[in-house]
């Protein structure tokens, strides 16, 4: 029987957030409730790109592509998640180049960062040259457990380094009990239009 690992992170009001900003942090409100006679409902204020995220061209490239423009098909199918736990700065071409990846996979970068659940300014990212490496293999995406790909790099070369090749990059996720190895991969973000980016739930099925 397929084991099943849900790798998304759990959206909250004290939740991992972009540099440990406030104006960050998922908002609850609840705007009826029990006590007040009626059902109880809470309306949600949040970022794009809060947790589990799958980013879309747009939010790196001018006149690229929105979020309704990825298609479901791109989001299922063979993924591998790689133990890079040992990496302590970025992840490099060098640290890539013994996985013997394929092109179609989706590529999951398990790292220190998933041992945490508090900002750090130094979180393990992906450096230029891996993301170059990993958009000359032809990916489909690539999966991070930092809440960015990179730390707010000049120009953010590995974004549109990814984004002009067409690798599909997703970031935030939680893979502390994934096992390094080859899995099948669904990834479901909110069916938004006309923007950037959306909050996704992702999950992996394995042995």
């Amino acid at each position: 029987m397929l084991k099943l690992y849900d790798i998304s992170s759990v959206i909250r009001p004290q939740m991992q957030v972009w540099k440990d900003l406030e104006q960050n942090r998922p908002v609850f409100e609840t705007v009826r409730s029990h006590e007040s006679g009626e059902t109880h409902e809470t309306r949600i204020s949040l970022d794009a790109h809060t947790g589990t995220h799958l980013d879309a061209p747009l939010h790196m490239l001018p006149g690229g592509e929105k979020i309704e423009s990825i298609p479901l098909e791109d989001l299922i199918g063979p993924a591998r998640v790689l133990d890079l736990t040992r990496a302590e700065d970025g992840i490099t071409r060098q640290d890539l180049e013994p996985f013997a990846i394929q092109p179609g996979e989706w590529i999951l970068l398990k790292t220190k960062n998933s041992y945490t659940d508090a900002w750090d300014d130094e979180f393990v990212y992906v450096k230029q040259d891996g993301a170059a490496y990993l958009a000359e293999l032809g990916i489909k995406g690539v999966g991070v457990d930092g809440l960015g790909i990179e730390r707010s790099q000049e120009g953010y070369p590995t974004h549109r380094t990814l984004m002009r090749r067409g690798v599909l990059i997703l970031e935030g996720l939680r893979l502390k009990e994934v096992p390094g190895g080859s899995y099948f991969f669904v990834l479901a973000p909110l069916k938004l239009e006309g923007i950037e980016a959306a909050p996704a739930r992702a999950f992996l099925m394995g042995s």
